[in-house]
């Protein structure tokens, strides 16, 4: 059994949640094991696409560290930024190589809407104190 569902209402979650449990009781009766989850939605396709476009722009006008960073390097600055913002821990782990460490951030395909969101205020909030029109 894969069951994957949105939920928009409580009544709507309701009928899942006990159409979910009568296979779930079934089927542990019947000795299997099932995992689930219940999360909240991750970011949107507008979202994501909004912040890649911000992060871009980013990219194409602003040096850092007295040079040019690309996209990706921005993305990880900038949520690197936010999770400290937010009093997010990000993960100084030693480096698989023994050769230093390295520091381990969130993923922005793992965030939720909320979270993306505060993500794409903080991007518009520090160009606006950079000077940087986005």
């Amino acid at each position: 059994m894969k069951t994957r569902q949105r939920l928009y209402s409580p009544q709507q979650a309701h009928g899942v949640w006990n159409d979910l449990w009568q296979q779930i009781k079934a089927g542990t009766m019947a000795g299997n094991r099932y995992e689930v989850e219940v999360r909240q939605e991750r970011r949107s396709l507008p979202q994501n696409a909004k912040l890649h476009a911000l992060i871009g722009q980013i990219a194409q006008r602003c040096e850092w560290a007295g040079r040019k960073w690309d996209a990706e390097d921005w993305k990880r600055l900038l949520t690197a930024g936010w999770m400290r913002a937010t009093q997010q821990q990000a993960v100084i782990v030693p480096a698989i190589d023994g050769s230093g460490f390295d520091v381990l951030y969130r993923r922005t395909s793992e965030l939720d809407k909320h979270e993306c969101g505060e993500l794409l205020e903080y991007v518009q909030a520090w160009a606006a104190e950079k000077g940087i029109e986005l």
